[in-house]
């Protein structure tokens, strides 16, 4: 069993980048149909946005690249803790990994924050399990941590993270390539219901390591959000179904 447990009720959350740092009453879903508060992504020190073609729409969806802008740890704190601590949801601050070093410093800074329920931690593309499990012992403490797997590695990292202590797995979306409106290629991370089929297969992929699973990935309808259950899925997070307004289970 995990050495943390987290309990979502109702089993349904936003994904990192989906709603901002903090939950609003008036946000674009009722706080009573989350079972937790996921922040935007956050770094140790600020980000800004990427350059560039940013959103590119394909068949079924859109590749979007914002490079995950964020004023740094310290000042998302400072701005935010005060509505975390009264928040009526559990908060899961997503931390960005890109170093032990980083992750080890952000997790303790957090530890001190009231009302941080827990932490997931993106864990970097092409992460490997040797990087994933030094990443992973950095994150460990007193809150408990949720893993985001990239969607294309989300089998091999869950059966490495099998009897880590991590009280659940989530996923990330895919990355791919489109045409730019320069003739280069844009990259980025993919969205929309196209994403439903491979994000149904990775959480199957992802369950098989023993862990609780929270699918993500293409969940537009409410049918979907039984398909992830279906699929093996603990939980589900939504992510841009929330910017075109309340979503209706």
């Amino acid at each position: 069993m995990p050495k943390f447990d987290l309990a979502f009720d109702p089993p349904l959350m936003n994904a990192a980048g989906s709603l901002g740092f903090a939950p609003y009453r008036r946000g674009p879903i009722a706080l009573e149909q989350l079972g937790a508060f996921v922040t935007n992504p956050v770094s140790l020190r600020p980000r800004t946005p990427a350059q560039g073609a940013r959103l590119l729409p394909f068949p079924g969806g859109f590749l979007l690249h914002s490079g995950h802008p964020n004023s740094g740890l310290r000042r998302v704190v400072q701005r935010h803790a005060a509505r975390w601590a009264r928040s009526p949801l559990p908060v899961v601050v997503h931390l960005l990994a890109e170093n032990p070093a980083d992750v080890r410093s952000m997790v303790v800074r957090l530890e001190a924050v009231e009302g941080v329920g827990g932490i997931e931690l993106g864990l970097p593309p092409g992460c490997d399990p040797a990087t994933m499990l030094a990443l992973l012992s950095a994150a460990q403490g007193e809150l408990p941590l949720i893993v985001r797997l990239p969607l294309e590695q989300a089998g091999p990292l869950a059966m490495a993270l099998a009897g880590s202590g991590v009280a659940a797995l989530s996923l990330a979306a895919p990355r791919g390539a489109l045409p730019g409106p320069g003739g280069g290629l844009a990259h980025g991370r993919l969205y929309g219901p196209a994403v439903l089929p491979i994000a149904l297969n990775a959480v199957g992929a992802a369950c098989l390591g023993g862990l609780p699973v929270i699918g993500a990935g293409g969940v537009f309808q409410p049918g979907d959000v039984g398909a992830m259950f279906a699929a093996g899925a603990a939980a589900v997070q939504l992510d841009v179904v929330l910017w075109r307004g309340e979503f209706e289970i």
